[in-house]
Order: C-alpha cells, then structure tokens, then sequence
C-alpha cells in the first residue's frame, strides 16, 4: 500500500465513529417529536371543611415514576414506556400542580398552595405516587397514592390513606393510555379532596385568637 493510501486509509478510520454517530443522531431527529398529554382536573363541588389552609407537596416517587414517560408494567413487575408520548411535566409535579387545582375546584377550603410558595398552613398533604401505569395483560390504568395530613405546627399525623382507582385501557398506545390514567387520576383526586373536606383538619393559633389565650379568672378587688 501506498503511502497515501495508508495515509487516506488512517483518516477513514478516525473519521468511522464521528460518521456513524452523525447517522444515528440524524434518524433519531428524523423521527416524529412524541405527542404531549396533559392531566386534568376535575371540578365537582365538594361540601366539607372551610377556613382552613393547606399545603400540597410534591408526591415522593420511584425513578421510574419521576419522568415524563407513560409507564406499562406487566404481571411479572417489568417495566416499558409507551413509544410517540410522554406527559407534560415531570409526572410527580404535574400531579401536584392538578391535585392543588382540584382543591381550588371542589373543595371550600380557604387556601391552598404548594410549600414553595410561603403561605402559613394549618395542614400539609404529604404524598407518595405509589402506582401510575397501565397493567398488562388487563390492559387497565392504575392509579395509587398514598396521602397523610400533617398539622403544619407540630408535624403530627393526622390522618393518612390510600387512594386507588382502575380503569379499562382500550388499547396500551399513548393516546389510550393518557386518557385512561388521566380518567384513574381524576377519581382518585376527587376522593382525596372529599376525604381532605370530611376530616377534623387542626388549625395553627393565630396571635390575637380569643381560642388559643387562656381564661383567666376575674381578679378579686380588695374590700374598701
């Protein structure tokens, strides 16, 4: 071999990876952007407690859970994303966002917002997202998290539950899909809104309330 061909033959060979990566980062721009999917919220009214403020935080989740990909877990518990859709936001705080919506819908509380925002609370909403998928072979969208009320100024537990829904999938595609979780969302939304306005929800003492100062007795005036 010449030594320009050797030469040329070097270069080819240098050139092999940046080649090949070029390829494959123009099919996969080539490829369709994958459709969005919102989650709603729903806006039944809901009768139940008033005048109280709530904190709603970020459900904890699993990294499966913490992405923007639609989830499918089979029976055995292995897990695969739905190809050509993805949610929103990153699905824990895209839950959040609608859960404080779904309050401010529903229910008669006097406010609700997320910790970030620096309002006084009387109760915060801790949550886990437990299960957000479609189970195969049923083909069903399975919603579960679990809720614990917190009172804000001593961080007991008031309460805790969880809430579950399912509902059938037409097809395990991302249009499907969405709109069968979204469907298992919003039920189990609504029954924590309910299940929030139906407790005995403590409340922080403010300064000046008659409620949190002691009674003290009249004092005796001295005989004249």
């Amino acid at each position: 071999m010449s030594p320009s061909q050797t030469e040329r033959a070097g270069l080819l060979r240098g050139l092999a990876p940046v080649l090949v990566l070029a390829a494959l980062t123009g099919a996969c721009s080539s490829g369709p952007a994958p459709a969005t999917f919102d989650l709603s919220a729903p806006t039944s009214r809901i009768r139940g407690a008033a005048g109280v403020q709530v904190l709603v935080n970020e459900p904890a989740a699993l990294q499966a859970l913490s992405t923007q990909q639609i989830l499918v877990k089979d029976a055995s518990g292995s897990v695969s994303f739905i190809g050509g859709g993805q949610w929103a936001d990153n699905l824990p705080r895209l839950i959040q966002t609608r859960l404080i919506n779904t309050f401010e819908n529903a229910s008669q509380l006097r406010g609700v917002s997320r910790p970030s925002s620096g309002a006084v609370a009387d109760v915060q909403l801790i949550s886990e997202l437990r299960r957000f998928e479609i189970a195969t072979p049923e083909n069903e969208a399975v919603a579960e998290i679990s809720v614990k009320i917190v009172a804000d100024q001593n961080g007991r537990i008031v309460n805790g539950r969880i809430f579950r829904a399912r509902v059938p999938a037409s097809a395990v595609d991302a249009p499907n899909a969405a709109r069968a979780l979204d469907e298992a969302l919003s039920a189990v939304m609504l029954d924590i809104v309910r299940w929030v306005s139906g407790s005995h929800l403590p409340r922080r003492e403010e300064p000046g309330d008659v409620s949190s100062q002691s009674q003290m007795p009249a004092r005796e005036q001295a005989p004249t």
